[in-house]
């Protein structure tokens, strides 16, 4: 089963899931919930207030639009976002969230509902040997250990 669901924080507010934009289209976008401004040279977490429910041998990738770099002058600071199945398991219920870096010298505005990224999910491997015996999620962005 693999869906998106609402974070319960953002249960009472609008929130639209991902969706893909065309019938062909690899990925689902994500849209920010709030209005945000991000400064020159900064990075900001923007919510999405969403969550992702995938089978265990699954992975969520997350992208930045094409047109974020080109039209805002922004890019996703960790290059492409990992999330892990388990990850909807964690102390935040998995919200995904995504962070933004200014590389401009202006600042960056942008609207409540705006497409920022796309997730595709795909398929993962293990090594032979691989246990599963491994530290249990409790957060995102490093909180499986350094």
């Amino acid at each position: 089963m693999r869906r998106f669901e609402v974070v319960s924080k953002y249960v009472n507010q609008k929130v639209n899931l991902p969706v893909r934009a065309s019938k062909d289209s690899a990925g689902y976008d994500f849209e920010v919930i709030e209005n945000v401004e991000i400064m020159p040279g900064e990075i900001k977490l923007v919510p999405t207030g969403v969550k992702a429910l995938m089978p265990k041998s699954e992975v969520l990738l997350v992208f930045p639009r094409s047109s974020l770099g080109m039209k805002k002058g922004l890019m996703m600071s960790n290059g492409v976002g990992v999330i892990d199945a388990d990850y909807y398991y964690s102390e935040n219920e998995g919200h995904i969230m995504i962070p933004l870096y200014n590389f401009t010298q202006n600042t960056v505005k942008i609207n409540a509902y705006e497409r920022v990224a796309q997730g595709i999910f795909t398929n993962f491997y293990k090594t032979t040997g691989d246990d599963d015996n491994h530290t249990v999620r409790l957060g995102g962005f490093g909180s499986s250990g350094k």
